[in-house]
């Protein structure tokens, strides 16, 4: 379907793409500081549904431009590689801020899981790092192309997901540490943004 030696770099990527405090991290970790380990979860679970939308997105979107032009899909791929320098260095050059976790209102589970679904789900930041980062690890000239952006998709928002679960049991456990030690927020983001960098690089100059 693809070849393996991309499919393990893959792995390496989005595992610690995922580790990295963006918005959907921070959310559940304001979560489960607000209303314990039980809400971040419900936050994490909805979090992993609106996820699930931008990837049918992606599947039916990215497999039609491929089918329809090659072309295309090569500006796309160096257009997301050039997108994931711009996320890298960005990351790289911003400011050490004194970041906390803040504190959410009090909500059910259900609303907390659909807020995570709509809030995923209106962030186009999400739909934009899907066309940027998928592309980056499939074979075009595949007969299986929905099947490999469905995949490596679904794969990236499982781990997501369990790495966001993970998240919420830290936090609930250890909330006052967290909380007082900003600098790992911050190293955590420049630790991404050299992930990102080098993963961008890497693509925008493959011959593949």
């Amino acid at each position: 379907m693809f070849d393996i030696d991309n499919f393990y770099l893959f792995l390496t990527v989005s595992l610690l793409i995922n580790l990295s405090p963006g918005p959907d991290m921070i959310y559940t970790a304001a979560r489960s500081l607000s209303q314990g380990i039980r809400a971040g979860i419900f936050s994490a679970l909805g979090i992993f549904v609106g996820c699930l939308f931008h990837l049918t997105a992606a599947v039916f979107g990215l497999s039609k431009v491929i089918e329809e032009s090659v072309l295309l899909f090569s500006i796309i791929k160096y257009a997301g590689a050039a997108y994931l320098i711009y996320l890298g260095i960005r990351s790289l050059l911003k400011r050490k801020t004194k970041r906390e976790i803040d504190t959410l209102p009090v909500l059910t589970g259900r609303k907390i899981f659909f807020q995570g679904i709509l809030t995923n789900i209106l962030n186009p930041k999400v739909a934009i790092f899907f066309l940027s980062f998928l592309p980056q690890f499939i074979d075009p000239r595949s007969n299986y192309l929905k099947e490999q952006i469905a995949f490596l998709g679904l794969w990236f928002d499982l781990q997501g997901t369990a790495t966001l679960i993970i998240v919420a049991c830290a936090v609930g456990a250890f909330k006052n540490i967290l909380q007082k030690n900003r600098a790992i927020w911050n190293w955590q983001e420049k630790i991404t943004g050299l992930i990102l960098f080098g993963l961008g690089v890497k693509m925008f100059f493959s011959k593949k």
